[in-house]
């Protein structure tokens, strides 16, 4: 009886010779993954259940990708969040315009009339307080079912970038500069032509609204702005168009978020977005969110110190 050429390849505890390329080909394929390089991975996405919901999977980028570019959401968390921050903002002002008419007996023209009253200036800024507080809502709990990496770093908030310094030793540095920043658009704006009155000096004709946006503005805007664009909406924009276009992109988005309180003074509009791709090129030099803030919390303070000695004084010539 002929024995077939391929029996030798057999598996048989009787045959150790013909088991030994199959044993061999085994222990190989076992212990190759223990060798192999893992793929890059985002640093806020560990490894989740295989089993779990689709958006807790592993997310993998190209070892091109910036680090700080690697986070847990995309395009579709950026479009859900502007369709919330419209809606939003609707409702929440309608909803606090009703609370000053019904609970503080305020005229219902004051509040929705087409002039800026007191109580409507107040209305305003206590809505967007209360949408801030939303936005910081809704990436903390978008991040919470993605990873369980720490919340502040993963949307941008963490160490300087190796080689650029500290950010504990330069953190005047960038507060200083912010303010000069404030000085050079200070001083370039005053070539611009404007409107006789911008809406935003409507806003601020009562002086409980310019205290209240003093206030918000040092200590509430910088944080929120900047964790919103420069720590949520740079990373998407500049893994998908480079960093370049990325840093441009999301400046212009930046100055054209404030056009409504500067309608009108288009000189006044393109200077933010000057300041908002400045803000973004720092950002993505040193890799973190603080930078910017710092940056953009020594520019607001400066600027609203200027604006708020120059409201005052222009009332007080009237």
């Amino acid at each position: 009886m002929t024995v077939p050429r391929h029996s030798n390849m057999t598996y048989d505890d009787h045959n150790p010779a013909g088991a030994a390329p199959v044993r061999a080909r085994a222990n190989e394929q076992q212990e190759r993954p223990l060798d192999a390089a893992p793929p890059p991975v985002d640093f806020a996405a560990p490894e989740r259940d295989p089993l779990g919901p689709p958006w807790q999977a592993q997310q993998q980028y190209r070892a091109d990708v910036p680090e700080d570019l690697r986070v847990p959401w995309g395009w579709v968390e950026v479009a859900f969040f502007v369709v919330l921050g419209i809606a939003g903002s609707i409702l929440v002002t309608w909803g606090l315009g009703q609370v000053a008419v019904r609970a503080f007996g305020v005229r219902s023209s004051q509040v929705f009339g087409p002039t800026m009253s007191t109580a409507k200036s107040i209305v305003v800024l206590v809505s967007q307080t209360v949408l801030d507080g939303c936005a910081l809502l809704y990436f903390y709990f978008m991040i919470l079912t993605r990873t369980s990496a720490p919340f502040w770093k993963s949307i941008g908030w963490r160490e300087m970038r190796p080689g650029t310094g500290t950010l504990r030793e330069s953190a005047l540095q960038f507060l200083a500069g912010g303010a000069v920043l404030a000085v050079v658009v200070s001083f370039i704006g005053g070539f611009l032509n404007q409107k006789e009155t911008l809406p935003i000096e409507e806003l601020l004709r009562a002086r409980v609204s310019m205290l209240l946006f003093g206030v918000l503005g040092v200590l509430v805007a910088p944080l929120v702005e900047e964790t919103i664009f420069r720590g949520f909406l740079y990373p998407v924009i500049a893994r998908r168009v480079g960093v370049t276009a990325g840093i441009v992109i999301t400046g212009t988005f930046f100055g054209l978020m404030h056009a409504a309180q500067l309608w009108g003074g288009w000189g006044q509009i393109a200077l933010l977005i000057l300041v908002g791709v400045v803000l973004t090129w720092v950002r993505a030099r040193t890799g973190t969110v603080a930078t910017s803030y710092l940056m953009h919390l020594g520019y607001n303070g400066l600027q609203l110190a200027g604006f708020l000695i120059y409201v005052v004084g222009r009332g007080g010539r009237h």
